[in-house]
């Protein structure tokens, strides 16, 4: 035999022994004597193992379970009255009484000329805005009716003014509502601020211009037209208007309108095209919003601004601000703004408070102290699972500021949505 093919030999030889004794310890352990068992009723009951997923699939994300009513809720209509008045209605739907503080925000410039029994206007330190305050002790299953009257500077103007109901000592909200009373009918303001087509300069002028150059145009074709015959009738033709084939044509001259015409047609058509254009262009320069988010690029959705009280959607969510009050204190102050959010879509919406800012004065801002708000919310972290679709909670957001207070929150559901925000009174 060959050394080469001895040598392949005992190679292949010494590469299955490798082979066996790797999968001996693979083998299953032989079973211990029955002997050397430990007897039955010594031996503890074994516990089944709880299966657990593979590493390699991931968790899937849970909403968080839905906040439970509350038991106090809160709902505002303004009353059609020519001045301002709202009608604020608490309803206790628990079992139990309820001690609450029932807080109205007045909009800048108001004052109340008539609240129900119990309530004040007050004025809290280091806020601009007035607020009447009613402490309450609900009945079980009961509705308490309350009334404000205002005045307003501007009573064209309409006003918003919010109502939420908190626990007895002021600090957690129960519920949250909103209402705004319209001075000025809607149907009379849209008429008002809309003439009819028929009134408005533009389309005055491109009729105007249409009437001319459709009066020139008729007058010169019926001329044209007419020239030939008037010139065959004082001919001396036999017996016809026309002339004969065999007899010479005269060449005719083309005529063409006159200057007197042609300048007036002009500087119509021009002057209701310019005005037209203008229009158009002062329309669309005055729909412009320069203090708007972006609304194109990486944006969804379009940028919405407002004031205290008034619901505002961006690409998923509803905020409404119902009160914003800062403590007073020196370089680090407490601002907390009682929020209301609603989930328009029908899934399941993730936020974040880094992207919930308060604005300064200079123009910086600050992002939501989580762990204030987490504290605020009775230990619940509303940032730490999503919010279930079409869900609406009313919570405290706490912004800690250096110095002045705020004058404007910025709040947004995504990285990318163009967000909403309000000024602060």
């Amino acid at each position: 035999m060959p050394a080469s093919t001895r040598h392949h030999r005992a190679l292949a030889v010494f590469v299955h022994c490798l082979g066996i004794l790797a999968a001996v310890p693979a083998l299953p352990a032989a079973a211990p004597p029955a002997a050397a068992a430990p007897p039955p009723a010594a031996a503890p009951t074994p516990q089944p193992a709880m299966p657990s997923a593979p590493p390699a699939v991931p968790t899937p994300t849970r909403a968080a379970p839905p906040v439970a009513k509350p038991p106090v809720t809160v709902a505002v209509v303004p009353e059609s009255t020519p001045a301002p008045r709202y009608r604020i209605q608490v309803r206790n739907s628990g079992p139990t009484p309820v001690d609450t503080t029932v807080r109205q925000e007045l909009p800048a410039g108001a004052s109340a000329t008539a609240i129900t029994a119990g309530g004040r206007a007050t004025r809290d330190a280091g806020r601009s805005a007035i607020e009447v305050t009613w402490q309450l002790k609900l009945p079980a299953r009961s509705t308490t009716t309350l009334g404000t009257a205002l005045t307003a500077a501007a009573p064209d103007r309409p006003l918003t003014a919010p109502a939420c109901a908190f626990d007895r000592a002021g600090s957690r909200p129960y519920d949250c509502a909103t209402a705004t009373w319209n001075g000025v009918a809607p149907a009379a303001a849209a008429e008002r601020s809309e003439p009819p087509p028929w009134r408005r300069t533009p389309v005055l002028l491109a009729a105007l211009a249409a009437v001319v150059v459709l009066a020139v145009g008729g007058a010169w074709i019926w001329r044209r037209r007419r020239r030939p015959v008037a010139a065959a009738l004082t001919g001396g033709g036999p017996g016809t208007v026309y002339p004969r084939p065999a007899a010479p044509r005269p060449e005719q001259i083309r005529r063409r309108p006159s200057v007197w015409l042609i300048v007036p047609v002009a500087a119509a058509v021009l002057a209701g095209t310019v005005g037209t254009a203008a229009w158009t262009a002062t329309r669309q320069a005055a729909a412009i919003d320069t203090d708007g988010q972006p609304t194109g690029g990486a944006w969804v959705g379009r940028g919405v601004n407002g004031t205290v009280g008034e619901p505002l959607r961006e690409s998923a969510f509803e905020f409404t601000v119902y009160r914003v009050a800062c403590r007073p204190g020196g370089e680090a102050r407490r601002c907390e703004a009682t929020v209301g959010v609603r989930n328009l879509t029908r899934e399941q919406q993730s936020w974040h408070g880094r992207l919930q800012r308060a604005y300064l004065p200079d123009g910086n801002f600050v992002s939501a102290d989580e762990q204030a708000t987490r504290a605020a919310n009775q230990g619940r972290d509303v940032f730490a699972q999503p919010m279930a679709g079409g869900a609406r909670t009313v919570l405290p957001l706490v912004f800690t500021v250096a110095g002045q207070a705020p004058e404007q929150l910025e709040l947004r559901s995504g990285v990318f949505s163009a967000g909403v925000r309000v000024d602060v009174p």
